[in-house]
């Protein structure tokens, strides 16, 4: 299936966040140095999901929006039951498309991240470099900071996951930490699917299976925390400790 469309004029960011006031600092300071270069023909809201926080995440938030962005450019949603992590990234872009108001949902592009994850100053227009040439979803990828201070059979077990996943001019990997969709093609698909774990790899499946056009660029990086206790089941943490152990091992890093 084919799709026209034209430039992005609007982008929602989303960040889930569980306790990570050690962290989202760290993430929000890197985002704010992407949204700064973004042309200022394209407007930028960026949702963080406070799930179930009970530590200063919310606190860390606030004082990091109103230091580094825009006024209006951060907001916050807050959950107070259990939902699955695809469920809260859905949620977080539901609020943050709210607040771009009436763009055409062919001009938005979503972006998903971790609270965990630094991105590159480049980051959002290294996704709309792609989107503004026909793609309706890209999925980067990502590199683990700290990598090198797990076992060295972990670090191998990983790298050997990832390097056959890869060839020069694309990837089958998918990370959530790293994923961008427009905003058509996502509401199409209904948001993210409801899965235990691994909703990028169920987005995209929708995707592909809808004929939507995915890139899988692998000069499109964030840096990711190589931690072995995460926030989500099934995530890139519990991959990490199955690598450390003698059971079963997902093939599939993200």
């Amino acid at each position: 299936m084919s799709h026209a469309h034209g430039r992005v004029r609007a982008v929602a960011v989303v960040v889930p966040a569980h306790d990570e006031q050690a962290l989202i600092g760290p993430c929000l300071d890197a985002l704010a140095a992407a949204v700064d270069v973004v042309p200022d023909d394209c407007t930028v809201a960026v949702t963080v999901v406070l799930d179930r926080c009970t530590d200063g995440t919310a606190t860390v938030v606030r004082d990091t929006a109103r230091r580094r962005f825009r006024p209006g450019t951060v907001a916050t949603v807050v959950t107070g039951s259990a939902r699955t992590v695809g469920e809260l990234r859905t949620l977080g872009l539901d609020d943050a498309l709210r607040r771009l108001g009436d763009v055409p949902a062919d001009r938005v592009w979503l972006l998903s991240t971790d609270a965990d994850t630094r991105v590159p100053p480049t980051w959002i227009r290294d996704h709309l470099r792609f989107a503004d040439t026909g793609a309706d979803a890209v999925a980067g990828v990502v590199d683990l900071d700290g990598l090198h201070e797990l076992p060295a059979e972990v670090q191998c077990r990983y790298t050997a996951i990832v390097d056959a996943g890869t060839t020069a001019h694309g990837h089958t990997h998918a990370y959530a930490a790293n994923l961008g969709v427009r905003a058509d093609a996502f509401a199409t698909a209904g948001g993210f699917p409801v899965v235990a774990a691994g909703e990028e790899h169920a987005l995209l499946a929708v995707l592909r299976a809808a004929g939507r056009r995915i890139a899988t660029p692998v000069d499109v990086r964030v840096r990711t925390s190589a931690r072995t206790r995460g926030r989500a089941a099934g995530g890139l943490a519990d991959l990490l400790c199955d690598l450390a152990g003698a059971g079963h091992v997902r093939a599939e890093p993200g």
